[in-house]
């Protein structure tokens, strides 16, 4: 087992690791804000008490603010930083309120709060695009070429030989895509589809439960059914196909996150394995201390759960935003006001109460508290 980088690495990843993440979501709505002419008051890295910043010559104030777990834009005309109409707007003058956010369009709105989001997606698939480029990617036969022992495919009836063509109807036409239906869902069962001396076969198959453990001791549960690929070869890909993979990776780990959440909520998993910022920072430290390409590879992973988190329909993340366009749409006139801040004062308070959550199950699982 490795031993765990100290303290210090670990803050210096972490802050390395978020504070370029938090940078690339917020440019995300500042540019497209800006795209449609909506002047920014403030960009932010971090909320609370401002340690350093500028303003530069289109007003907007540019800060590092002293509590590092985010970040935000605030646009002309709101009250805070959760783009609450100001009071004042309905005193602007004609000219003044054609720069603010609440006097643009619905589509124009509703886009400026999805870019974030999408620009940590795009962000994390541009890295997987550079490894795919880089590296090329891993194609192995699905043929089986081995159990192991206890293989809950084998005492299902697969055989060495086997060629796996689909797992629960998905088409399957390479090894290094059977983990996405296997590994996420401990306890499940599926039905595998294989080709055996010409005939079609479809076999029932219980996923064990495995627990995983990395070289830092770090556990997983995860499904295993036994079986081994034979010969695995690293194919180059061009820009295109480099491109097309990292969508498709990052769109799969957004499953596996989705599919988490899902069985967290329906008790088939614990909610101890929900993580909170002081997991990550160790994460970070541990994958800084193995070295840049596996740190990079995990500010591509987080990314992806920070634009997963902000599509959440929960008020005062982006995602209650676009909850509020949709029924905006619907109604053809936004909510009143006072329902909107009520909605997003109970938001706020229900991302605080996870964020205590996780923070206090984080400290739970570290090793002087006995985790």
């Amino acid at each position: 087992m490795t031993e765990s980088p100290n303290l210090l690495v670990t803050v210096i990843a972490f802050l390395l690791l978020l504070g370029p993440l938090v940078v690339v979501h917020e440019l995300g709505h500042y540019l497209v804000a800006r795209l449609f002419g909506v002047k920014s008051d403030v960009f932010s890295v971090g909320f609370g008490k401002e340690l350093w910043g500028w303003t530069d010559k289109r007003g907007t104030r540019w800060k590092l603010s002293a509590l590092p777990l985010g970040g935000y834009v605030q646009f002309a005309g709101d009250w805070n930083a959760i783009s609450v109409p100001d009071e004042a707007l309905a005193r602007m003058s004609e000219e003044e309120r054609a720069y603010t956010f609440h006097a643009k369009p619905l589509w124009q709105r509703s886009l400026i709060v999805l870019a974030g989001p999408l620009t940590n997606l795009v962000f994390a698939v541009l890295i997987f695009a550079a490894f795919n480029l880089a590296f090329g990617k891993v194609v192995a036969t699905s043929e089986i070429a081995q159990f192991t022992e206890g293989s809950p495919a084998q005492e299902a009836g697969l055989k060495v030989g086997d060629r796996i063509v689909a797992v629960d109807g998905d088409a399957i036409s390479n090894f290094m895509d059977i983990p996405a239906h296997v590994v996420p869902y401990p306890g499940k069962m599926v039905t595998i589809s294989v080709e055996r001396e010409g005939q079609a076969i479809e076999v029932p198959v219980r996923i064990a439960e495995a627990v995983e453990t990395d070289r830092f001791g770090n556990e997983a549960r995860i499904g295993r059914i036994g079986i081994y690929a034979g010969k695995a070869s690293l194919v180059s890909v061009g820009a295109v196909e480099a491109v097309a993979l990292g969508f498709d990776q990052s769109i799969g780990i957004m499953r596996m996150m989705a599919t988490g959440i899902a069985q967290i909520f329906a008790g088939e998993r614990s909610i101890r394995e929900l993580g909170g910022p002081i997991k990550i920072a160790k994460y970070s430290g541990e994958q800084l201390s193995l070295g840049w390409a596996q740190f990079v590879s995990f500010a591509a992973l987080i990314s992806i759960n920070l634009a997963f988190i902000n599509l959440l329909p929960i008020p005062a993340l982006d995602g209650g935003h676009l909850a509020f366009y949709a029924a905006e749409a619907v109604r053809r006139k936004p909510l009143g006001l006072r329902s909107q801040e009520w909605a997003y004062r109970t938001g706020l308070a229900l991302v605080l109460a996870l964020m205590l959550f996780v923070t206090i199950n984080d400290l739970a699982s570290l090793p002087v508290f006995g985790g």
